[in-house]
């Protein structure tokens, strides 16, 4: 059964995302700044949605852990689900680089690392935010997509116990590693790489399978879409004022993970659901491609400006802002309509055609 809400909440995270970048270029000054920052410095915890949906919602859609030819195939369809989008993000954010001077130009090994979508590992700044910098986490995918079979399979085959336990498991390490950090002394900037490293990254998948495994079971017992809503924006706000370690993930995972479940028990149930909507459900299914290009807009606006533009929210802050976000989503209509989803079609077409040959 389709779970529309949850592709609704998709856009949600992408424009969290968004609105985290918005803080970070400084579109306002004064007050109106220091206002924004307070309700989106803690925007960039939409990835962990993302993560954690990202294991949800593939465990929901497979019918039998994959095995055998299944692997090949299940790793084929999620390569041309995100492949195509990237590559043309990518090469747009190369032109852009070399005719106009955004951003940096990447040197051949950190280009060749993020075309193969292994850039995350390597734990040095050209690496993890060359070309398009949103691009980190289609590594961290890459990597979970590789494990996702090896994930699933004891789990089917142990039953709820098991995904309890995974999800546990789960939390326990989230928390961990910031706790670590922290008493261990590490400094704030390589606590700020462990963002981007697909192990450290993994547990918020592992725990959205999990979820995913209960609430097929119909073993899940966690609170409502009100309570679930509730702990995400607590955990949210708490974020950014907790210590520098724990404002990427711990502080929201529980409230992110209570309300992709609960969001998904409202559409089993029918129950009234803000995310069902034909809008939300059809921003959904952009977000990705708005997630892609948003970070590329910005930074055209960032060297129109010359840099932080820092205007009065009634005098230029509010238009530029308008302007991004407006920008942003037209090309991501276009890339979904006439990219993403021709790409993936022609993809999986050539696919079969050589599978049925052979």
């Amino acid at each position: 059964m389709d779970l529309p809400s949850l592709t609704g909440l998709r856009w949600t995270a992408a424009l969290m995302v968004f609105l985290y970048h918005v803080h970070i270029v400084e579109y306002f000054g004064g007050r109106s700044q220091d206002l924004v920052t307070f309700a989106f410095g803690a925007g960039s915890t939409g990835v962990s949605f993302f993560f954690v949906l990202s294991g949800f919602v593939l465990a929901w859609s497979t019918a039998t852990a994959p095995v055998g030819r299944g692997i090949v195939r299940f790793w084929r369809r999620r390569f041309a689900r995100v492949y195509p989008l990237h590559l043309v993000t990518a090469t747009a954010a190369l032109a852009m680089a070399l005719l106009l001077g955004v951003g940096e130009t990447p040197t051949l090994r950190p280009l060749a690392a993020n075309l193969a979508l292994v850039q995350s590992w390597v734990l040095e700044v050209p690496y993890f935010q060359g070309l398009n910098p949103v691009s980190w986490s289609l590594a961290c995918e890459a990597f979970f997509y590789l494990s996702f079979p090896l994930l699933l399979w004891p789990l089917r085959r142990l039953g709820p116990r098991a995904a309890v336990v995974a999800a546990v498991l789960s939390l326990a390490v989230i928390l961990a590693v910031p706790t670590v950090m922290e008493l261990t002394g590490v400094p704030d900037g390589t606590v700020w790489s462990q963002y981007f490293f697909p192990l450290t990254r993994l547990p918020e998948f592992v725990l959205g399978i999990a979820l995913a495994e209960l609430v097929r079971s119909g073993r899940w017992r966690g609170p409502g879409l009100t309570v679930s809503l509730a702990l995400t924006l607590g955990g949210y706000f708490l974020s950014y004022q907790a210590d520098y370690a724990f404002r990427s993930f711990a502080c929201t995972v529980v409230g992110f993970g209570a309300l992709i479940a609960a969001a998904a028990q409202a559409d089993l149930r029918g129950e009234p659901s803000p995310w069902r909507g034909r809008l939300s459900v059809k921003l959904g299914e952009v977000s990705f491609a708005f997630y892609m290009v948003h970070i590329l807009v910005i930074r055209a606006g960032e060297h129109f400006f010359g840099g932080h533009p820092k205007l009065p929210v009634w005098d230029g802050g509010l238009l530029v802002l308008g302007a991004a976000f407006s920008v942003s989503l037209a090309l991501a209509w276009a890339l979904h309509t006439w990219i993403e989803v021709p790409g993936r079609r022609l993809l999986l077409k050539r696919w079969r055609g050589t599978t049925a040959a052979s």
